[in-house]
């Protein structure tokens, strides 16, 4: 079946959006990758020696180090102690160990990701959840509520573009409130390539991951969210212009050059009159001539330094507009920071991470949302209240950590299985450890009372015994 006129309307509109978005996705993408090649302006390094381009990816740090800072340990309820387990287990099925790490990076790198929830034929238990990249998905907002009110990814499986590395965009998936559709390009012409699932949600069940977003951003989804490689993009390829400049003056002016007066071409062949080779002659001949009239003499060596100054520099500016400290940029300290400086020397990058937490960790429980609604048939009203649970985005050690999770507990300031939270346990392993203790409270009050029946019978003294012994009903 056809594409409607409203719906081909959209799908024209989202397609153009989306092709329109590709062409800055794909340049941090390739930032990001380390593919970028840098422009030069031409006055230091010969056109032909450009290959030689040195890229420091300095953008691939910033995002790493902020990504690797968001482990999602599990989703808690409201009203309830523990994370919820049912929603666990839809995570573990749906492999998000691994996937949430994608949404999250490319958020990072490439502005926004998109997050698709829908409907397991195979096991309606555990909805299906995957990650979209947005070269290949965009949505459209409703202006004045900004819900999302529809999506579209656009996506390749046929041969290359003639003189491009792209697929031809011949797939499709349109979603809208109640219907999803799956569409191919037949001569021309999109059409349904399965039947439609008409889920009837009344919303659009694509959740967008969006980084550093404002409210002048959301009412277009071309420029919703900003890349967490921005600022440093130009800092970084200024460093790449000074270290491409270090390496050409490393092949000409670092190493001593010579200079000769007084000799001639044929100065420069063997006893039998061949030419020598432009080694032989560099190392051998300029030294040891016949020539009596040659002057040989060497020039200094050029100083490199200038070079690491400005690439010192460079570090320092980077290290202030990321909010990375400076040892992330190859500026080592003499001595080594304790634990308690380091911390110190990282508070705008955790305070960075935690920013991210709050607004994925909004996106998540909208996901969700959508996993309990497709798993049960209706809307969850408590899920609204969902807290996404994360590890600490700070770097303390292991002993610290324990020793403050330890004194909260003793003093009652929280429970144990908040305590094991707080430790970045996962929910399966927070069970586990939880049947355990049962299981060894179980026993132990079982040594208990044969202790004590023992101790009755050794004392011939019956009374304990009936204290300790619960009376039988």
């Amino acid at each position: 079946m056809a594409l409607s006129d409203d719906e081909q309307s959209l799908f024209i509109r989202l397609s153009n959006a989306l092709n329109v978005s590709r062409v800055r996705t794909r340049l941090h993408n390739d930032y990001y990758e380390g593919m970028h090649r840098l422009e030069q302006l031409g006055l230091a390094i010969p056109p032909e020696l450009k290959r030689f381009t040195v890229c420091v990816n300095w953008p691939r740090v910033v995002v790493d180090a902020v990504e690797q800072r968001l482990d999602v340990t599990g989703f808690r309820m409201p009203g309830v102690d523990s994370a919820d387990s049912a929603l666990w287990d839809v995570w573990q099925y749906n492999n998000m160990d691994e996937q949430s790490q994608f949404a999250h990076l490319d958020a990072l790198a490439l502005a926004r990701s998109y997050v698709c929830v829908g409907t397991n034929d195979v096991d309606s238990e555990y909805p299906l959840v995957s990650v979209e990249s947005p070269l290949e998905m965009i949505v459209e907002r409703d202006q004045r509520t900004r819900a999302v009110t529809a999506a579209l990814r656009l996506y390749g499986s046929g041969p290359l573009t003639p003189g491009s590395s792209e697929l031809q965009d011949d797939r499709a998936t349109l979603y809208l409130p109640n219907v999803t559709r799956w569409l191919v390009r037949v001569d021309g012409e999109w059409v349904d390539e399965i039947d439609p699932d008409e889920h009837g949600l009344g919303v659009v069940p694509v959740v967008p991951f969006v980084n550093r977003n404002r409210v002048t951003r959301v009412t277009h989804s071309i420029t919703e969210g900003v890349s967490e490689m921005e600022d440093i993009i130009p800092i970084a390829d200024s460093a790449s212009r000074a270290i491409t400049n270090a390496q050409l003056a490393t092949e000409t002016i670092a190493v001593p050059q010579k200079w000769v007066l007084g000799m001639s071409k044929g100065d420069f062949v063997d006893g039998d009159g061949n030419p020598l080779p432009a080694w032989q002659a560099y190392f051998g001949s300029v030294w040891a001539n016949g020539n009596a009239d040659a002057k040989v003499g060497q020039f200094d060596g050029g100083n490199l330094s200038n070079f690491e100054t400005a690439i010192n520099m460079y570090s320092r500016l980077g290290s202030g507009v990321s909010g990375l400290p400076i040892e992330y940029f190859g500026l080592n300290t003499q001595n080594a920071p304790s634990a308690e400086g380091q911390r110190a020397g990282e508070t705008r990058l955790i305070k960075k991470a935690e920013r991210k937490q709050t607004s994925f960790g909004n996106s998540w429980e909208a996901v969700n949302r959508l996993v309990f609604r497709f798993r049960d048939g209706e809307w969850n009203d408590d899920a609204r209240r969902m807290e996404t649970l994360w590890r600490d985005a700070g770097t303390p050690t292991i002993a610290q950590v324990t020793d403050a999770v330890v004194k909260e507990y003793q003093v009652g300031l929280t429970d144990w299985e908040t305590a094991q939270e707080n430790l970045g346990r996962s929910p399966e392993t927070i069970q586990r450890m939880k049947q355990r203790r049962q299981s060894d409270a179980d026993l132990a009050a079982g040594f208990g009372v044969q202790a004590a029946v023992n101790g009755a019978m050794d004392g011939n003294n019956v009374e304990p015994v009936a204290d300790s012994v619960p009376a039988q009903k």
